[in-house]
């Protein structure tokens, strides 16, 4: 799916940012694809993006509204529908990354044809997929995999393509989230395709490029959660990375939502994914280690990077603290 900006990023009536995953996504990496964030009048938090009314984002030239919250259970809050009517109307796409689908509700959808807008549910990829086929693709791949989902994977993957990027080396970044997905404009929601077709759907994300040319993919899950096990595997298969980034958080004891699980090693982290990213690249390798070190202060959080990568022999780095150009260096 191909998203299309400007953004006006619709953030509710919202009381923390950690229920604007989407808009604090887009507000970080791609600043300059927002006119701004549009609150109701109880909103008491912000992303940084400026202020805009609904009017003021049509005259300045948007082209999408972006539901940026997120909530249990994924729901579209009936108290909304005036505002989301309100862009329709006013001629803007809208982009959903709940599990909620705006085509599910009549009113929407007839009045998206009215004005004839898209309603974009980015969480549900209407593309058809083919099942994985395993076979050797031409140009190179990195993938992030995690001890735990919610680890860092996809700012990892978008701090190593940024780094890239400037290092002028040929790269794209490759969405498999909503967040993702929103700040590259395009990408496969690879946790909402049907489980036979997610290495497929992966595969046809990361077609066969320039030799030279990285496709850095963005992870999801992790192999060792319960929960999300079965998306991780299709992905690392589908990816056929040659290079693995491991992410972790420290100060996490048990798996996200999974009390009865301890996280695991990196070591064995490590150890675990290579194996099954070997299944489908014999020639894959790990190439670094990122850690989500917000938990400790910096000098903690330097010792600890520093000790892994004697402990491991790889890089190891915190991509907001360190930044990750020793990793790029070690491909």
């Amino acid at each position: 799916m191909l998203l299309t900006p400007p953004y006006a990023v619709f953030i509710g009536d919202a009381t923390d940012p950690l229920g604007l995953k989407m808009a604090c996504s887009i507000a970080y990496w791609r600043p300059e694809l927002c006119v701004g964030e549009i609150a109701l009048p109880s909103c008491s938090t912000t992303v940084g993006l400026p202020k805009v009314s609904l009017e003021e984002a049509v005259n300045q030239g948007a082209k999408s509204f972006v539901l940026g919250f997120n909530n249990a259970g994924g729901h579209i809050d009936e108290k909304y529908l005036p505002e989301i009517k309100a862009a329709v109307a006013a001629g803007l796409d809208i982009i959903n990354g709940l599990h909620d689908k705006l085509t599910d509700i009549p009113e929407l959808v007839n009045l998206a044809e009215q004005y004839g807008v898209r309603l974009i549910d980015i969480r549900h990829p209407t593309t058809r997929f083919k099942t994985g086929n395993g076979q050797k693709r031409s140009g190179k791949r990195l993938l992030t995999v995690g001890t735990d989902c919610s680890v860092g994977k996809m700012y990892s993957t978008l701090a190593i393509h940024k780094e890239m990027q400037e290092q002028g080396m040929s790269a794209t970044f490759r969405a498999t989230g909503q967040c993702g997905i929103l700040v590259a404009g395009e990408g496969v929601a690879v946790d909402c395709v049907v489980a036979d077709f997610i290495s497929g759907s992966v595969e046809q994300l990361t077609p066969d490029n320039n030799a030279e040319h990285w496709d850095v993919i963005e992870g999801q899950g992790s192999l060792f959660q319960p929960a999300y096990a079965g998306v991780t595997i299709g992905l690392i298969h589908g990816a056929q990375p040659d290079a693995l980034v491991i992410c972790h958080t420290l100060r996490r004891e048990f798996m996200r939502g999974m009390p009865g699980y301890r996280l695991p090693s990196i070591d064995e982290t490590l150890t675990v994914n290579l194996l099954h990213a070997r299944r489908t690249n014999p020639e894959c390798k790990v190439v670094g280690i990122c850690v989500n070190t917000s938990a400790v202060d910096e000098q903690t959080a330097l010792e600890t990077c520093q000790m892994i990568a004697i402990e491991t022999g790889l890089p190891c780095v915190d991509p907001l603290r360190h930044g990750v150009s020793k990793i790029v260096a070690n491909l």
